[in-house]
């Protein structure tokens, strides 16, 4: 490969690790304030609320049920209006982080739920309000699932962003239609994936790590 591409695809792993980033991160700070109060405003709960509880749930799986690749067509409007662009690498994290924080949410939800009752019951018995409850409770005892969660989000999130990358996000997704698969360079091609590949084995290898050792603790 000649030093030009090599540049191409350095740049397009750096779009892809930022696109990653900041939808990653937005999916976090807004996934676990939904998990937290759909697992609150449930049935049985602490603040049961049925209507909140089934109109959020309705709306987060209406966005989960949706394709990314329509998701992206449909958010066109929202994000011209959010970023001043429809193509570029700021322009898909808004899709991205869209579609990734019901996702993690709703996995969030289920590692919340799944906290031992008596636990919750033991902290209300000595006096806990409700926010020590949450932040002493539920999410340390929460979290090794919480993390294999995001696991799972920044891995859909690198597949999602290549294919933002093929319809002008940028990003290694780009470098492979672009000059990849339009060229009939099967050794950018090739390159392409081993990043994705690499990537992907890595952000699981760190994920599967950190959840080992918050459970040994």
């Amino acid at each position: 490969m000649s030093p030009l591409t090599i540049d191409r695809i350095w740049q397009g792993l750096l779009d892809t690790l930022t696109m990653v980033s900041a939808s990653a991160l937005i999916a976090v700070l807004a996934g676990i304030p939904l998990a937290l109060i759909l697992v609150l405003t449930a049935p049985g709960s602490a603040l049961e609320s049925p209507r909140v509880h089934r109109v959020l749930g309705a709306v987060i799986n209406g966005f989960r049920a949706t394709p990314f690749i329509i998701l992206l067509v449909a958010l066109l409007p929202f994000t011209r209006l959010v970023v001043g662009a429809t193509i570029g690498v700021w322009a898909a994290v808004v899709p991205l982080s869209i579609s990734a924080t019901p996702f993690f949410a709703r996995i969030a939800e289920i590692s919340l739920r799944e906290v031992d009752r008596g636990l919750v019951e033991a902290a209300q018995a000595m006096g806990c309000t409700r926010r020590h409850i949450v932040w002493h409770v539920l999410l340390p005892e929460a979290l090794p699932g919480i993390i294999g969660g995001f696991t799972l989000t920044i891995v859909s999130l690198i597949g999602a962003s290549a294919m933002a990358g093929a319809v002008g996000a940028g990003g290694l997704g780009d470098i492979a239609i672009r000059y990849g698969y339009q060229r009939f360079d099967t050794t950018v091609m090739a390159v392409v994936i081993v990043l994705l590949i690499g990537l992907v084995s890595l952000v699981q290898w760190v994920g599967d790590r950190s959840v080992r050792r918050l459970k040994a603790r």
